[in-house]
């Protein structure tokens, strides 16, 4: 079945706000995530139906039908693997990506996809701590906690981010906050909650809203 581009960006949303939610997504959160009206999700909900990808009960919500899940799986995983590709072989930072692999997730040819991941030596995970999807749909998912619900004295490795926005991934770059990174809690300011880390031998102070948005494997 050929999709159109807005098509799969739909299901690839939908998708993303069903493992957040665990249960149906409202119209007006696919709207807020797509940028659009509500009347235009409800039309393409209803194209979408009639090509059994999704479940849409008016007013009830919605979620992707196992074909559904399957056509979004493998968007993830293309766009995944192009990231990869992007910053382990064409040297692009992490904040630049996420828009080119956006345009490269589209590519039809499963073929190339397969030997992309070839190619990369089959990674799991992608240059923002996400787990890339298997050629058969599997997601292994990394154990990890938000940095802000760590206790003082407590560390962990830095896996990846929330907030994966460009914004944000500069942020870090100017704090050198990277992948892979120890990170011990020292102090947490009950005024602010912003955190005092030790981030490889170095001191930093990062807001709360910071902390909330990276993952700690620990």
């Amino acid at each position: 079945m050929m999709l159109s581009q807005t098509e799969e960006n739909y299901l690839k949303e939908i998708y993303s706000l069903e493992e957040l939610v665990q249960k149906e997504v409202s119209t007006n959160s696919i709207a807020e995530k797509m940028q659009t009206k509500a009347s235009s999700v409800t039309d393409m909900l209803q194209k979408l139906s009639n090509k059994k990808l999704v479940i849409y009960k008016k007013y009830k919500g919605t979620r992707l039908s196992e074909k559904g899940k399957t056509k979004a799986i493998l968007i993830i995983r293309k766009h995944r693997l192009w990231e990869t590709f992007l910053v382990e072989k064409l040297n692009f930072p992490w904040d630049e990506v996420h828009d080119i692999a956006e345009q490269l997730e589209h590519i039809k040819s499963e073929k190339l996809t397969n030997r992309l991941d070839a190619f990369l030596e089959y990674p799991t995970l992608d240059p923002h701590g996400d787990p890339i999807p298997n050629v058969n749909g599997k997601i292994i998912k990394v154990n990890s906690v938000i940095l802000a619900d760590l206790k003082i004295k407590e560390e962990g490795v830095f896996v990846g981010v929330k907030d994966s926005s460009d914004d944000f991934l500069r942020y870090l770059n100017k704090k050198n906050i990277a992948i892979g990174d120890k990170i011990k809690v020292l102090e947490i300011e009950p005024f602010d909650n912003s955190f005092k880390i030790d981030n490889n031998s170095t001191e930093l102070i990062i807001s709360e809203s910071v902390a909330k948005n990276l993952y700690i494997k620990n």
